[in-house]
């Protein structure tokens, strides 16, 4: 597991998201603030790291854990904490677009949409989404007749690579290319840097998988997702 993005929540919350972890994070264990994500991680699969996520876990409730399928961490079982479900994801990378439609008009959101950026995440499910969130990165969105009606955005950073998340778009409002539109512009920026895009999708949802390799992304890896309650 050398790849920086083989353990990108260990990475990026050591990193460039260190800011974003909570006070009893240490080196060892570490949780993302619960209002602004699920994470906890570890720096290894040792008893005492276990015990010290473990110990984040029942603190910050509502935890939940993105490896390498084929790592150590993957199938960790945490003292005290129930596992609801384990979710096989896949790891998408993109170092070039594919050529695009014409360009969609859009905003940046800013603290005011926090409140309607929420809701719609709530509605769509795109991923795990909370009530600040949308710190971790700008998010860009379409609005139709003052209201939300499509978002993207960034989540994790590490060395190299940026997250693209938060892809969504009202149940009324799709087919219209927002998704694609969004994606392109989020994911354009961050090429743009300098940096590679990155994304992690359900690997049960062929449709979604089958839309971002249109647009230019491969799947890199096979990640399993934890929920903890």
């Amino acid at each position: 597991m050398s790849h920086p993005l083989d353990r990108a929540v260990w990475n990026a919350l050591n990193t460039r998201l260190s800011e974003f972890t909570t006070a009893d994070s240490d080196a060892r264990a570490v949780r993302i603030d619960p209002d602004i994500g699920i994470f906890v991680s570890g720096v290894d699969a040792s008893a005492e790291t276990v015990a010290a996520m473990a110990d984040l876990a029942r603190r910050h409730p509502g935890a939940g854990m993105v490896e390498h399928a084929d790592g150590p961490m993957a199938e960790l079982d945490l003292p005290g904490v129930e596992v609801v479900s384990r979710i096989a994801l896949v790891q998408m990378t993109c170092a070039a677009l594919t050529p695009g439609g014409p360009g969609l008009a859009y905003e940046t959101l800013t603290e005011a949409d926090a409140p309607e950026m929420l809701e719609l995440a709530l509605l769509t499910k795109p991923g795990p989404f909370r009530s600040r969130t949308r710190e971790l990165g700008s998010f860009i969105g379409v609005k139709q007749d003052g209201r939300l009606v499509a978002m993207a955005g960034r989540r994790l950073r590490v060395d190299g690579f940026t997250e693209l998340s938060g892809v969504c778009t009202h149940p009324d409002h799709r087919g219209k290319g927002y998704a694609a539109g969004l994606s392109r512009a989020v994911a354009g920026e961050i090429l743009a840097s300098g940096e590679q895009v990155f994304l992690h999708a359900f690997a049960l949802h062929d449709a979604t998988i089958a839309f971002y390799r249109s647009l230019g992304f491969e799947v890199r890896a096979p990640m399993t997702y934890t929920i903890f309650r």
